[in-house]
């Protein structure tokens, strides 16, 4: 199947975030510059040289904001200032000047659905049920029985609904009881949340990752979720029912579109700002988020490819579907890990995890790289009492929860691996593969993970196929999954070996870069042989045929 390029012709510009690669940045877990066991801003600052280095074109920043830090950041007291632990607004900018200085830019979490118990809103609106800012957040009475008023589920387990014995009424919140919803069908409460993003885009940030989107506005009516006829045992307590009430209404996209034009205003200034939408939703309810006329996202997250089983077959059918179901214009996205989600290393195993790095970087469309994988970093091994994550706490049989993906930047052997001095206590345990496993011996070795992906961001960045090209499934069968990215141009072959033994197909060309990295510029007379575990990226005089 061939899917088609951007509108936009050979050398016609594109928007920045359709030439470049995001980089997630955990905080916490980033660099510590003060000795608190906690990565900071100063931090990230320090190694911003490192991301130049590297080639990534910009950073997403999980939250930095005023918090108490019960969901580490997602619980925010204050959307307008930097937490103590991270730094000052004075941290903020001197990064910000450093990011622009050496062509980095930078990405915000956002967060719109709710805020902290402790946030001034949520204070003020619990005084009385008469309260200035109660209409801020969602109120109802108790049922009959005096329980919760409807079925609804926290996704971090339990009801959704949390009893104010003071006023008497329950108050509502999709994740934590310490992280109640905002009410966006209030009208205060949208102009106060877009003056938030109106507030960092005038000091300069280049857009925002829009965190729990689908969650944003519920159902006026307060009907019960429907059970899930496939919920099965051992799955989290959430997915028992189907948030058809709660979660992706039709009605989100008109404050979507609100969004949207608070950043477009300011679009001249630095270039187009973007929106991201943190979005598990269905392929074909995913895609609705781009909207109609520029009026949605730029770029709904796909996270699809996490939980894809790493077969060619599967993966090939994720990426036709996908693409084939775009709006006219709309810009795909890819997404192999993140803060919430295992490791790919842990995944698919190391020999596996370069193959994935090429399968990402090497997709039509935007790629987002969550820090560490750029390292082949696996899980990080908790014990249980060092386990941190209250989904973990919150939610039986998740066993370590989020913390293992979230675990210490591993920057060199060192004692932490460096990522705080060696008298501090790094608030998660730092892996101990850091010995092997880091950013300073893989700097020194040509063979490295590290160096695959300075290699591939590198060919990315160079080549007109992997950025404007159309996409055609050449093979998805017998352990490799095989593609042509073609320009009028430039066409080249991406072959991927996802078995540990040999497989072969039929064809011609250069090698341009393996993730052995030791084949560059061989040329392929008819027959590619690939090895266990390795994937090619081939400069093709002639069409491929596999075997």
């Amino acid at each position: 199947m061939t899917l088609s390029p951007p509108r936009a012709g050979h050398g016609d510009a594109l928007p920045w975030w359709q030439l470049g690669v995001i980089y997630q940045i955990y905080p916490r877990s980033f660099l510590d510059s003060d000795g608190d066991g906690v990565g900071d801003l100063p931090g990230i600052t320090r190694r911003l040289p490192y991301l130049a280095w590297l080639g990534v074109d910009a950073v997403w920043l999980s939250p930095i904001y005023s918090s108490p830090m019960i969901d580490f950041g997602y619980d925010v007291s204050d959307h307008t200032a930097i937490d103590p632990m991270f730094g000052t607004l004075a941290d903020f900018d001197t990064m910000i000047s450093e990011a622009r200085r050496i062509g980095v830019r930078v990405l915000l979490d956002y967060i719109p659905n709710h805020t902290s118990v402790e946030h001034a809103w949520f204070t003020n609106a619990r005084e009385s049920r008469r309260s200035v800012r109660r209409e801020w957040y969602l109120w109802h009475d108790s049922a009959p029985d005096g329980g919760p008023p409807n079925n609804w589920r926290s996704v971090f387990g339990g009801s959704a609904w949390t009893l104010d014995p003071p006023t008497g009424h329950y108050y509502y919140h999709a994740y934590l009881p310490e992280q109640p919803d905002l009410n966006w069908r209030h009208q205060p409460v949208r102009d106060a949340m877009l003056d938030v993003l109106r507030f960092w885009l005038a000091r300069g940030v280049d857009g925002f990752r829009v965190d729990g989107l689908r969650h944003l506005l519920k159902d006026h009516r307060w009907r019960d979720n429907p059970p899930d006829r496939n919920f099965r045992a051992g799955m989290p307590p959430y997915d028992e029912l189907l948030p058809v009430h709660t979660t992706d209404l039709d009605e989100v996209h008109e404050p979507i579109a609100a969004m949207r034009r608070v950043v477009n205003e300011h679009a001249h200034r630095h270039g187009e700002r973007i929106l991201i939408g943190e979005l598990y939703v269905p392929l074909e309810r995913l895609v609705r988020y781009y909207g109609t006329d520029g009026s949605g996202l730029q770029m709904p997250a796909n996270m699809h490819l996490i939980a894809t089983a790493w077969q060619p077959e599967a993966i090939a059918a994720l990426i036709e579907r996908y693409q084939s179901l775009l709006p006219d214009g709309a810009w795909p996205n890819w997404v192999l890990g993140n803060h919430d989600r295992s490791r790919i290393a842990t995944r698919v195993g190391a020999a596996q995890a370069r193959v994935a790095a090429m399968l990402l970087l090497t997709l039509r469309g935007t790629a987002t790289l969550y820090y560490g994988d750029e390292l082949g970093m696996t899980d990080g091994t908790l014990r249980r009492d060092e386990i941190r994550d209250p989904y973990a706490h919150q939610v039986p049989g998740l066993r370590l929860g989020r913390d293992p993906e979230r675990t210490p930047m591993q920057w060199d052997s060192d004692t932490h691996a460096s990522f705080c001095p060696p008298h501090a206590q790094p608030w998660l345990p730092v892996a101990g593969s850091h010995r092997t496993v880091n950013v300073a011996s893989e700097r020194a070795d040509r063979l490295s993970v590290l160096t695959l992906h300075r290699r591939l961001l590198h060919t990315r960045r160079r080549s007109d196929a992997l950025i404007r090209g159309a996409y055609t499934t050449l093979r998805a069968s017998k352990g490799v999954l095989a593609y042509l990215r073609g320009t009028p141009q430039q066409r080249l072959i991406v072959a991927l070996n996802l078995t540990s033994a040999p497989r072969s197909m039929r064809c011609s060309g250069r090698v341009r870069l393996s993730t052995h990295l030791d084949r560059n510029d061989q040329h392929i007379g008819g027959e590619l042989r690939l090895r266990p575990n390795e994937g090619i990226v081939l400069e093709i005089s002639g069409l491929a045929r596999s075997r």
